[in-house]
This record gives structure tokens, C-alpha cells and sequence, in this order.
């Protein structure tokens, strides 16, 4: 913007703009999504627990697919939720994690070391955790439910704190369950897919060839690109491979680079405005064609996984994981065994294993010299964010589907669900308290 003798009154952009504006509005999107999923959440459990039981489970069982002559694609309204819109979900962390191991905090080798250590930390140890409880159980092949974390509650219960808390704190916690949801994905393609179809795989890889190709050639048509994604999906669907990996990796093949520099992009619109008001721009004319060149030269000047995380945001965060939540967190707590060794493995996986194994983790990689701590986050709030790290909602309820029989769900799920409670108010109360203690230690130091 400018005033009237053509200079800009607006402050000049940096490059650590290009860093701070993406996280910015991720964390509001997400703050804003996470209460969204709650009510989404506590619908699904009031539907469950009321009369109209037996009608809300039946509605995720109706199946839904096509048929051509003999072969028939289909599966239940919840498999379609969990496998295919949840590819979305998976896309948008991967976009998330280009951007940050690009632009991002994890561009800085010992900063990222600290999130990295933190999230292997905040993996392994709830999986031992777990382990230690259910080894040569029934529910053994159950220990990846413990390791992932929900960014959008995560963030939810951080944007409640407010200032309270310093920036660091929200930067690392977002890189930690970015990291978290790479891994987690990565146990569901290696721990929970079924046998693998050779063939399927090689067609897959052709599909993601062709998207490289398509991309190196120029191609700038997002539809186009939708489309050979999901050929790709069924390619890895028919593979034995969890179909949701297909995000993932089509999220870390897109571009980080900009196809119009700002240089030309102000070049183009000085020619726009170059032109004097009036009726041109109407019919097919060479002003017209100059518009049109600026719209696009407009819309390229951001990167490929810039804009797609503009556009997937929001529908992730308000559309697909709250339709994930609501297909998934029905429990109907009649009949539940609240002290079964399920339900206690899944809730000491997480309220112990996860905050204990981001903490130690973390500490050991900062001692090794590996990663380092920043300047205004500290170790007592490291703990509180562990704690916090431990809602595990989303994606431990999408492990859960894959890893349990029908009869174990009933009692995994009240596992989750209250792992999840417990964490997000634990997990607030010590931040809060932690972050008015340091408010107490620096004003007396000062004094």
C-alpha cells in the first residue's frame, strides 16, 4: 500500500517473515481447529451413549464403492473416512514437515536435533511402556497407538496460555508433532500393512515418476496432478501398504521453489498499473491478456507447498479431522472394564511413557551436544509440553482401528480418551504453573 505520492507505507518484509507468517497462521488454524474437533469429539460420545446407539454405529458400516462387471471396489463409510479422506491429513503433515526441514525450524541442524530427539524420545518410550505391560498379551501389536501425538489439541491447549508461554515453546512443540506424525506414520506402512503386492508397489513408483516428471516439464495444473495421486492411491491401496502413505510421500516430492520471483512479479504489475482506468480490460485484448498474466504470475509467486497448505489447511483442520473424530470416538462407556490392562497400558503409556521420553531424550541430546536449547525455553517447560504431547487422540485412534480386533477397540478407545484428558489438564496446569514460577524468578532477579 502506498500514499499518494507513490511511497509504501507498509514495514518491508524480512526473511525471517517467510518463517514467523506460516507458523503464525498454522497455530491460529489450528488453535481454531482443535475446539472444533472437541465438539466433534464429545458429539460422537454423547451419540454413543444415548438411544440412538445402535443408529450412529450402523451409519459408518454402510458401504459405499463401484462396480464394473465383475469388480467391485468398496468399502464401509468408515474405511473411506480413515483411508482415503485421512490421505489428506497425511499430505498436509508432510507439506508441513518440507516446509519446516526448508524454511523452517529444522533448517537448523542442532535446533532440529532438539524436536527430532525430543519426538524419538516421545515414540520409543511409550511403546516400552506399553510393552512392559502387554508382552505376550493379547493387545501386543498394539504398541504404536502410544506414540503419536494430536497437534491440533496440542496447539489448542498452547494458544489458551497465551503469552504466558514463549514463542520457542509453541515452535518446538510444532516441530516435535510434526516429527511425532512422520513416525507414526511410518509404523503404520511398516507395523500394520498386510502382505505386499510387488506388482502394485512398481505401479505406485511409476505414478510417483511421473509426478516428477510432470513437475520437471513445467506442468502448473493442480487437477492434473490430483488426478495421477490417485491413481497412485490405488496403486498403494491394491499394494498391502496403508493407502494414507500416498500423502505422505506426495507431500515431501513438492517444491519449495517459486516459479515467479518477486522481482518479475513486480515487473508484471507495474505493468497492470501502468495502464490508465477505464473499459480496456474487457473482450480479448492485449491489456486483458496482461491482467491475466498478473493473476498468475500472483498466484505462482508462492511455492507449490505454500499454497497447498493455504488450501488444505483449513478444510484438514475444520472438515476432515473432525469427520475423522466423529466416526471414530463413538465409545459407549456401558460395560466398560475401567481398570482393564488394556485400557491401563494405552493411559501409563502415554501420561508416563510420552512426557518421560520427550524429557530424557531432549536433556541427553542437549548434554551430548547434539541439539541445543533455546534462550527463552527451559527444561521445566520442556516437561509441561511432554505432558501436553501426550494427547494422542487423532492419530492414536487411526492406529487403533488397524491394530485391534473388535472386541480389544471398546477399551483402547476409553484408553485414548482418557490418556488424552488427563494430559491436556495436566499437561496446562504445569505450563501455566511453570511459566508464572519463571515470571517470579526473573522479576526477583531483577529486583
Amino acid at each position: 500500500m502506498n500514499d499518494k505520492r507513490g511511497h509504501p507505507t507498509q514495514l518491508p518484509k524480512e526473511h525471517v517473515d517467510w518463517v514467523v507468517q506460516p507458523i503464525a497462521r498454522f497455530v491460529k488454524i489450528e488453535a481454531a481447529a482443535g475446539v472444533v474437533l472437541l465438539l466433534s469429539t464429545l458429539l460422537a460420545l454423547f451419540l454413543a451413549n444415548s438411544p440412538l446407539r445402535e443408529l450412529f454405529d450402523s451409519l459408518w458400516h454402510v458401504p459405499l464403492g463401484v462396480n464394473i462387471g465383475a469388480y467391485t471396489f468398496e468399502r464401509s463409510l468408515h474405511g473411506w473416512i480413515n483411508d482415503a479422506v485421512m490421505t489428506l491429513f497425511f499430505f498436509l503433515i508432510a507439506l508441513e514437515l518440507k516446509r519446516e526441514l526448508v524454511l523452517g525450524e529444522l533448517r537448523n541442524p542442532r535446533l532440529a536435533m532438539l524436536s527430532i530427539s525430543a519426538a524419538v524420545g516421545g515414540m520409543l518410550v511409550p511403546a516400552l511402556v506399553y510393552l512392559f505391560f502387554q508382552y505376550g498379551e493379547p493387545g501386543q501389536l498394539g504398541w504404536g497407538t502410544v506414540m503419536a501425538t494430536d497437534t491440533a489439541f496440542v496447539i489448542g491447549c498452547l494458544a489458551l496460555l497465551g503469552t504466558r508461554i514463549p514463542k520457542s515453546l509453541r515452535v518446538f512443540m510444532l516441530s516435535l508433532a510434526v516429527v511425532d506424525d512422520i513416525g507414526a506414520i511410518i509404523v503404520v506402512a511398516v507395523g500394520y500393512g498386510s502382505e505386499i503386492n510387488w506388482f502394485s508397489i512398481g505401479l505406485a513408483l511409476l505414478g510417483f515418476f511421473v509426478v516428477k516428471i510432470m513437475a520437471f516439464i513445467g506442468i502448473r495444473n493442480m487437477a492434473l496432478f490430483f488426478i495421477v495421486g490417485a491413481i497412485i492411491w490405488l496403486a498403494v491401496d491394491f499394494s498391502g501398504i496403508h493407502p494414507t502413505v500416498t500423502g505422505v510421500v506426495l507431500g515431501l516430492m513438492t517444491p519449495t521453489k517459486k516459479w515467479i520471483t518477486d522481482e518479475r512479479l513486480h515487473t508484471i504489475m507495474d505493468c497492470v498499473v501502468a495502464y490508465p482506468p477505464g473499459d480496456h480490460w474487457s473482450g480479448d485484448t492485449p491489456d486483458r491478456k496482461v491482467l491475466k498474466t498478473a493473476e498468475a504470475a500472483a498466484r505462482e509467486a508462492l511455492s507449490p507447498v505454500e499454497r497447498l497448505e493455504m488450501i488444505l489447511h483449513p478444510w484438514v483442520g475444520f472438515v476432515v479431522m473432525p469427520l475423522f473424530a466423529f466416526a471414530n470416538a463413538g465409545v459407549a462407556f456401558a460395560g466398560i472394564d475401567f481398570s482393564s490392562p488394556l485400557t491401563m497400558a494405552i493411559f501409563l503409556g502415554f501420561v508416563v511413557g510420552k512426557p518421560l521420553g520427550i524429557f530424557l531424550f531432549s536433556w541427553v541430546a542437549v548434554r551430548l551436544r547434539i541439539a541445543v536449547l533455546p534462550a527463552s525455553l527451559n527444561w521445566p517447560l520442556i516437561l509441561g509440553g511432554g505432558m501436553l504431547a501426550a494427547i494422542g487422540f487423532t492419530m492414536a485412534l487411526f492406529i487403533a482401528n488397524l491394530a485391534y480386533s473388535p472386541e480389544q477397540i471398546v477399551s483402547v478407545k476409553f484408553g485414548i480418551l482418557s490418556a488424552s484428558v488427563f494430559s491436556a489438564l495436566f499437561g496446562f496446569a504445569l505450563l501455566r504453573y511453570f511459566s508464572v514460577s519463571g515470571e517470579e524468578d526473573k522479576g526477583i532477579h531483577n529486583g
